[in-house]
């Protein structure tokens, strides 16, 4: 049996007997019962490190590691052991895969489950684990595959829902109980979460983050925010990922899902009763797409959509063909639309049945009948009070997180190669959408990954870099679809929808992509 070493500083390597001496130099002994590799340089302030492992046993077991004078929180590093046992016939080489230890796991908080948050630590999850990352490039049939070092880590998701929801769905969630039920799967129910040694989730909210100590504190979901009532986290890398506060209707405001069932059914039974039909205010995508999912699950009902410019979509940058298009779709699904006059008023009134109802004004001085008025055109906030001022340099005037193309903070804040943002709550280019902090996450993971390699081996990281997002968009309008890519300019139609939104509005696409029904094996 001839047994091997791998140094994971300095990629040194050798078999028993063989000796090598210098800065960067290695020994491997062997005796009966044991063999040493042991390997002296420097890449961190400790003299030399020795690993120590049976020769004799079919599975190799590291049974004993000596470090002198490792700086505390820096004790990770990889191993590479490798067996070749020759047969007295063919003379073939069997290889026993590698192992990775580490003293400590690397700590990662994810602030926020989301699209963004729980791309960022599956895909970590997955490289930590020499697997490929669930949302980066497939790996080609027949290629060989490249290992990744493995790192013990353990993800720690903080989130203020109680499982993942399925934000995009909103407008269906708020149309139809069925779907409402499918959108929101608490994390026990979802298995890459609940079935994964790496990854918990506290369900409450970070309430401040201090960069320097790598410090935040956090206050758990019921409890009165008060500083006995919060806890300290303690991280080697964080991610930011916790979007957007965005207001009723457009996102439900329950923290439980069987709150927000509640939440949901109520006002769907409200719309499904409205005699005079409901009223959206507000032009914009989950304005487009809140009145027309509401006219395709209840054709019966009488749906406005109230817009304050010549033009929907009025605040993205998109050409005018796509938001005449998206007019074009949302008359067609039978929404009744009034362009260039603002909401003036409502009122309460009793209609000619001697039941209640709302009159509704408008600033060119007409009015109509509903039960229900539906508002989408408040302006949403970043999720980022728990990062502190914009005096510290994290933030921009409007409180997102600005980001270098690594995802990583300014570099003029402490710690800032350790912390990450992606998502909503970022100051970048492009239209917010869930495809793109899928995309963030992925990046971020990787990211992450190499900062581990760094510090594990003094290996220079290479990065993924995100490139500015030019102004994309799928919009679903009613059984169709409208979208744009600079690329390819405008689409619409069934098939359109079909391919960017599947049967239930991109649940099972995003569901899939993310890898949350399985949680990837070695």
């Amino acid at each position: 049996m001839i047994l091997w070493g791998k140094c994971p500083y300095c990629n040194s390597s050798g078999a028993p007997g063989e000796k090598k001496v210098g800065g960067s130099g290695y020994e491997v002994q062997e005796s009966e019962s044991r063999g040493v590799f042991r390997s002296s340089h420097s890449p961190f302030p400790f003299s030399h490190h020795t690993f120590r492992f049976p020769v004799r046993e079919e599975k190799i077991d590291i049974v004993q590691r000596s470090l002198t004078s490792v700086p505390s929180g820096y004790t990770h590093f990889l191993l590479s052991l490798f067996t070749h046992t020759s047969t007295t016939t063919m003379g073939s080489i069997v290889q026993a895969p590698a192992l990775t230890t580490q003293a400590m796991p690397f700590k990662v908080l994810v602030v926020g489950g989301s699209y963004g948050g729980l791309s960022a630590a599956l895909n970590l999850q997955d490289l930590c684990s020499g697997l490929a990352p669930r949302c980066g490039p497939k790996p080609v049939e027949g290629a060989p595959v490249i290992e990744t070092p493995q790192f013990n880590v353990d993800i720690t998701i903080v989130d203020e829902r109680d499982g993942f929801y399925h934000l995009i769905g909103s407008p269906l969630a708020l149309a139809d109980e069925d779907y409402a039920a499918k959108s929101w799967v608490r994390y026990e129910d979802v298995p890459a979460v609940s079935q994964s040694q790496n990854i918990r989730v506290i369900h409450g909210s970070v309430k401040s983050v201090d960069q320097t100590s790598k410090t935040a504190t956090y206050l758990p979901h019921g409890l009165v925010s008060s500083p006995e009532n919060t806890s300290t986290l303690s991280y080697d890398f964080l991610v930011a990922a916790a979007g957007l506060r965005r207001v009723w209707p457009v996102v439900p405001q329950s923290l439980r899902r069987k709150q927000f069932l509640f939440e949901a059914g109520d006002h769907i039974r409200a719309a499904t009763t409205a005699r005079h039909g409901v009223v959206v205010v507000g032009g914009g995508a989950v304005g487009i797409e809140m009145a027309a999912e509401l006219k395709l699950v209840q054709p019966q009902l009488k749906v406005t959509l109230v817009h304050s410019r010549d033009k929907l979509l009025s605040s993205e940058p998109l050409p005018d063909e796509v938001k005449d298009k998206s007019l074009e779709l949302l008359l067609e699904a039978g929404v009744g639309v009034r362009m260039s006059t603002r909401l003036d008023k409502t009122e309460e009134v009793v209609d000619e049945q001697g039941k209640k109802a709302v009159r509704v004004w408008f600033t060119d001085g007409e009015s109509i009948l509903a039960d229900q008025v539906s508002l989408a055109v408040s302006r949403s906030v970043p999720s980022t009070e728990f990062l502190g001022l914009k005096e510290t340099g994290v933030l921009d005037e409007e409180g997102y997180v600005k980001i270098q193309s690594s995802l990583a903070f300014p570099a003029e804040t402490p710690n800032w190669s350790d912390h990450f943002a992606i998502g909503d709550l970022v100051k970048w280019s492009g239209i917010k959408r869930c495809g793109g902090a899928m995309h963030m996450g992925f990046f971020a993971g990787n990211n992450i990954h190499q900062r581990m390699i760094e510090i594990a081996s003094g290996k220079e990281p290479v990065f993924l870099k995100l490139d500015e997002i030019p102004p994309m968009i799928g919009l679903a309008v009613g059984k169709k679809a409208v979208s744009y890519w600079p690329a390819t300019g405008v689409s619409a139609g069934e098939d359109v929808s079909q391919a960017f939104f599947g049967d239930d509005l991109g649940f099972t696409i995003c569901w899939n992509h993310l890898g949350l029904g399985n949680s990837q094996k070695l």
